[in-house]
């Protein structure tokens, strides 16, 4: 099982920038990928981006991709999201989790075990 804990968010002017941070721990730290997810309000949960841990191929969602950057520090147990050029749009609720299996496409929310409690983005004037 992995634990997963996010920090990082907060509320930023548009064009502003945050950094979120993902600490895993546990006893399965071998897990295949981790991603971000996001859910605003009244809306479905949509992938983020994703960093794969064998050799650290990343993912990006249509929406975020140029603005947004996935990074690790495996030293810490830790994935980073890099938000740039914040938009309005870009407010939720956004949560980090793992897989276990390469199966299925990245941003796939079922293919996901282990999920954090979330941290909350306001991207507002």
């Amino acid at each position: 099982q992995v634990q997963l804990v996010e920090s990082g968010g907060g509320l930023v002017q548009p064009g502003g920038s945050l950094r979120l941070s993902c600490a895993a721990s546990g006893s399965q730290l071998d897990y295949y990928a981790l991603g971000w997810f996001r859910q605003a309000p009244g809306k479905e949960r949509e992938g983020v981006s994703c960093i794969i841990s064998r050799d650290s191929t990343t993912y990006y969602a249509d929406s975020v991709r140029g603005r947004f950057t996935i990074a690790r520090d495996n030293a810490k147990n830790t994935v980073y999201l890099q938000m740039n050029s914040l938009k309005p749009e870009d407010t939720a609720v956004y949560y980090c989790a793992t897989r276990r299996l390469a199966i299925g496409a990245w941003y796939h929310i079922y293919e996901y075990d282990s999920w954090g409690q979330g941290t909350q983005v306001t991207v507002s004037s």
